[in-house]
């Protein structure tokens, strides 16, 4: 993704006496970022090449798998990710008794409805292309909890998990005493998040928000730049029931004088944090007006772009994700890192395309349009709403030439499920309805009474267990001879996914 850092060579210094070496060396290619670039390559001589996968297995080293088991058994005993109490109190004295870690770095603040991961782990691969340290938040998580806390685009190692989680412990329960309601699971992994960025620590923490934005547990950071992805219905018995309620609280992460990086809108939800800008004086960039797609193709593997960005135009970059909206998702990437560099703003400049295309390049996002086997092709997609199966539907269409498309679904009980089911209904021939091992799916049963309504008896076949229903997917799809070009597409939930991919060996 970068050239070798000085660790990487065999004939190495020390790394303490090349800092001059290395401004130097940075302030030829980029006088802006030399120092800051310069003292995120010292602490990265220390550290290594990081090291790791997108998505890990469970730790190899049996005590280490049983202590982390243990940790996750203490975090699912707190409120769920659906059960909040809407306030930053609880989190805000977290911070307070742990030193306020998250305002150790700069930070970039992600919302929006759909597309916050994939945006994410794009802005996370351009900072790293210019030798930034970077902490990485999202949720949920696919198959390990480890991945939502990343240091350098790798999830930190089962071991640094438990050591975080141990060392917040005597704080969080401290908190748990003075308040009216326990941490929940989300706000002890946040400061958890917040912690580990600071130890390392990061030279700027990518955070993606859990729910909202005003009362949601990351909205203790003073973002300098507040990403937008695009908004649609979802929570919508805790964010409002259209897209300018859902926009005003989203909205709350937008800090006085920030930058705004807004993605295509709609009309409603456009007006609502463009009014939250002016109000706190923040500067907005907005999709279609000051950055955008130029064009796109799809190549091999993925897509060939050219990115307006707020400095300037950004030609043959290979993103390899399927789907136009992971090209929009790149844009408002590129975008946000512009901004966090102050391009656009106080400066006129684009940044070094070598750079952005080695990163784009890199750029992994499991679960979004994955293909995980072939013969017959399986792709994994986590939409579990109507908004993004419609961008899973046409990113299916775009890049894949099915004879014949099997889905297996298993949705969550909150969620739009008969949405979700008339989006994906065009390109199903036949569907499989599931539904995965925790307390939140939705009942099989339940389901397919719904998918019954939408794709009709004969088209609509239950198995309750998952791998029952991947079994069942897979046989249809390879049936018969003039099927030979068939496939499978497993959505509906991310947590359908992530147990699908375990299942299918790549966990």
């Amino acid at each position: 993704m970068s050239e070798p850092r000085p660790s990487d060579r065999h004939d190495a210094p020390d790394p303490d006496d090349t800092f001059e070496e290395i401004v130097d060396e940075a302030t030829q290619r980029d006088p802006d970022l030399a120092v800051i670039e310069a003292g995120s390559r010292t602490l990265r001589a220390h550290s290594g090449q990081p090291q790791g996968e997108a998505v890990p297995a469970r730790p190899a080293d049996p005590e280490t798998d049983k202590a982390l088991r243990a940790v996750e058994q203490e975090l699912a005993g707190r409120w769920g990710e659906t059960k909040l109490e809407p306030s930053v109190t609880r989190i805000a004295a977290l911070m307070d008794v742990l030193g306020e870690p998250q305002r150790a770095y700069p930070s970039i603040h992600i919302t929006g409805t759909n597309g916050k991961t994939s945006t994410a782990r794009m802005i996370e691969a351009l900072l790293n292309a210019f030798e930034l340290r970077t902490g990485r938040y999202t949720s949920p998580h696919v198959q390990s909890i480890t991945e939502r806390i990343s240091l350098d685009g790798s999830p930190i190692t089962p071991e640094r998990f438990i050591e975080t989680y141990e060392d917040v412990k005597p704080y969080v329960e401290m908190v748990d005493a003075q308040q009216p309601y326990r941490l929940s699971f989300f706000e002890v992994l946040t400061g958890m998040a917040y912690a580990a960025f600071a130890d390392a620590p990061v030279d700027v923490a990518v955070v993606e928000v859990g729910m909202g934005g005003t009362w949601d547990a990351t909205n203790v950071i003073d973002s300098t730049v507040a990403v937008v992805t695009p908004i649609s219905l979802d929570h919508t018995d805790r964010l409002g029931t259209t897209p300018a309620e859902i926009a005003g609280e989203k909205s709350g992460v937008i800090k006085q004088g920030a930058t705004v990086i807004l993605a295509q809108q709609p009309v409603d939800a456009a007006q609502v944090m463009l009014k939250k800008a002016v109000e706190v004086d923040a500067t907005v960039a907005r999709e279609g007006m000051e950055f955008g797609v130029t064009s796109r193709e799809i190549a091999v593997g993925g897509q060939l772009l050219t990115l307006r960005g707020l400095g300037g135009e950004y030609t043959e970059i290979f993103l390899p994700l399927y789907g136009a909206h992971q090209a929009h998702n790149a844009a408002v990437a590129l975008s946000a890192v512009e901004a966090f560099f102050g391009i656009g703003a106080e400066q006129a400049r684009s940044l070094d395309i070598d750079a952005i295309r080695k990163a784009f390049a890199s750029v992994l996002s499991p679960g979004r349009l994955e293909v995980v086997r072939s013969s017959p092709t399986v792709v994994l997609d986590a939409a579990h709403n109507p908004a993004g199966a419609k961008a899973a539907v046409d990113g299916v269409s775009e890049a894949f030439s099915f004879s014949r498309l099997i889905g297996v679904v298993g949705t969550s009980g909150d969620k739009d499920a008969r949405g979700l089911l008339e989006a994906f209904e065009p390109i199903f021939a036949e569907i499989v309805v599931t539904q995965n091992s925790t307390a939140r799916a939705m009942d099989a049963d339940e389901l397919a009474a719904i998918a019954v309504e939408v794709f009709g008896d004969d088209r609509v076949q239950v198995e309750p267990r998952l791998d029952d229903a991947l079994e069942a997917a897979i046989t249809l799809a390879e049936e018969e001879d003039e099927y030979a070009g068939a496939g499978v597409l497993v959505t509906g939930s991310v947590i359908t996914v992530g147990e699908a991919r375990l299942l299918l060996g790549r966990g």
